[in-house]
């Protein structure tokens, strides 16, 4: 497993990539770079190394003793992998250790904080086909999460505290993304009444009709979670769209300061699902084409997937968590779209702020109610 930081070509600095501009950014020297100038720049490197190891092939005693503490360190975090589904993998910048679980595939060191990505849990066949990039930075993001906040009412005065709101963190999580072609058909009974009024007596008139509509129905970029620990599922789903039209090929270097997990669910596990809900979906398109009728009832539907393409994408999603502070510690989780900006979740409520607007409102009432007793 290769785990690498980007690095700047000026000074050497951890590059990361910085969604306002879509390139990447040297904290250290400001230096500043494109996704081609980042991977020519690399490429180059790569080359380089490999004729330094063709032309000196004989071990150097400190690498052979390095190469066998690596094989130990590889073995325990083996080992441990199999007991608890945690890995140990080593910092290219400071030498120390970054414990993941097993779908993790890009994280920060915890201790020199420079962003790591672990290329080979997204090599072979776990290579995303795309990656839609963050458009979002984090300043943006807590901007827009605040400002979201900041409409609901009663909310703890900590939620809005900087400690918390810096908990944001930039997530791309695994998706497959699913474009098809299908025959759809669709039968039913549509009614139609007619009502009227003749001297003392109301005529209705009840004509029934067999309504058939068929087509040819195209999807594009349906995602389905591909990650079995997203446990937020539906929240994440609250964000959604994603404007996939956007998404570019895969580098690794889109992950450069930022979290990202692997996929852990295969498309076979989840492809009757995805069928369904298409059907669910060819099913309303087609429905939205009856019209004239005063009920229309379905009695038969068909789709029939005549193409299929699936990818493997990462898509941008921004996190936060709140721990209320009474007793019952209750975790809120909010997800925000990379992209848009669109954000999900459920809001704590203030009880003090609540009971001390309901007082509020009990005095103005009694004070009225004084008032309008005095002058009667």
């Amino acid at each position: 497993m290769e785990v690498i930081t980007h690095k700047c070509p000026n000074c050497g600095g951890a590059l990361t990539f910085e969604p306002s501009d879509q390139k990447f950014h040297c904290p250290f020297c400001l230096s500043v770079f494109t996704a081609d100038e980042l991977t020519a720049f690399e490429k180059k490197q790569k080359e380089a190394q490999l004729v330094d190891k063709a032309t000196d092939q004989t071990p150097n005693p400190s690498d052979v003793a390095s190469e066998e503490a690596l094989e130990t360190t590889t073995d325990q975090a083996d080992a441990s992998g199999d007991m608890n589904n945690m890995e140990l993998y080593t910092c290219p910048s400071c030498g120390a250790e970054i414990v993941t679980d097993e779908t993790t595939a890009a994280t920060y060191c915890y201790f020199c904080h420079n962003p790591v990505v672990l290329t080979g849990r997204l090599s072979g066949n776990f290579l995303p086909n795309r990656v839609l990039p963050f458009a979002i930075n984090k300043d943006q993001a807590i901007k827009t999460f605040l400002q979201w906040a900041q409409k609901k009412w009663f909310v703890p005065k900590d939620f809005f505290n900087q400690a918390q709101v810096e908990k944001l963190t930039g997530v791309y999580f695994p998706y497959w993304a699913v474009t098809a072609d299908a025959q759809g058909e669709l039968s039913g009974i549509g009614t139609s009444l007619r009502v009227w009024v003749l001297g003392d007596i109301e005529y209705t008139e009840t004509k029934e009709y067999a309504v058939r509509r068929s087509g040819k129905l195209q999807f594009r970029d349906f995602i389905q979670n591909a990650l079995s620990k997203n446990v937020q599922k539906k929240m994440v789903e609250g964000v959604q769209p994603f404007p996939l039209e956007k998404a570019v090929p895969f580098e690794n270097q889109y992950l450069a300061g930022f979290q990202a997990e692997k996929r852990d669910i295969e498309y076979l596990d989840v492809q009757d699902t995805v069928h369904q809900e298409l059907a669910d979906y060819g099913q309303t398109l087609l429905s939205d084409t009856v019209s004239g009728y005063t009920t229309f009832r379905t009695t038969g539907k068909q789709l029939d997937i005549t193409k299929e393409d699936k990818q493997y994408v990462l898509l941008p999603v921004w996190l936060v968590t709140y721990q209320a502070a009474n007793e019952k510690k209750k975790t809120f989780y909010y997800a925000m779209n990379g992209q848009t900006g669109k954000t999900s979740g459920i809001l704590p409520l203030s009880y003090g702020k609540l009971t001390a607007f309901c007082g509020g409102i009990f005095a103005i009432v009694a004070i009225l109610l004084m008032i309008g007793g005095y002058f009667l």
